[in-house]
Parts: C-alpha cells; sequence; structure tokens
C-alpha cells in the first residue's frame, strides 16, 4: 500500500451541526446517567427508593473512580 493510494481512499466527510445533534445529546444523557448511578446513588439518597441495590452494583467502581461510599 502506497502513501498515494491511502491518501486517494480517505475521503473527509462534513456533517453539520444538526445532524450531530442527537448523538451528543445522547452521549451527554447517557453519560450524566452514569456519573449519578456511580457517583451520587448512595441508597439513602436513590431516586429508586430505600434500595442500595444500585450502590452495590457499582460499589467497586466507585473506589476505582475516586468515590467515597462509607
Amino acid at each position: 500500500m502506497t502513501t498515494a493510494g491511502a491518501a486517494a481512499r480517505a475521503r473527509v466527510t462534513a456533517t453539520s451541526a444538526a445532524t450531530n445533534m442527537p448523538y451528543l445529546i445522547g452521549s451527554l444523557v447517557v453519560g450524566l446517567l452514569l456519573f449519578y448511578f456511580i457517583g451520587f446513588d448512595e441508597g439513602a439518597t436513590s431516586l429508586f427508593g430505600d434500595t442500595t441495590v444500585v450502590h452495590e452494583f457499582v460499589h467497586d467502581a466507585r473506589h476505582f473512580l475516586g468515590f467515597p461510599c462509607h
């Protein structure tokens, strides 16, 4: 494979911000949900009532990422 051949196959695709907006918003929502579940769902302040199921499920990830939980 030559450099000229690789350059000939490489194409730049321009997209508008309006086309990418659903992906950007979706990524933001998923990221914020993960941040909440890993960082702030403590059981007592859970959105799902007085259950610690979510807290226990992500317990090791909380410690790995530096969030205190005890």
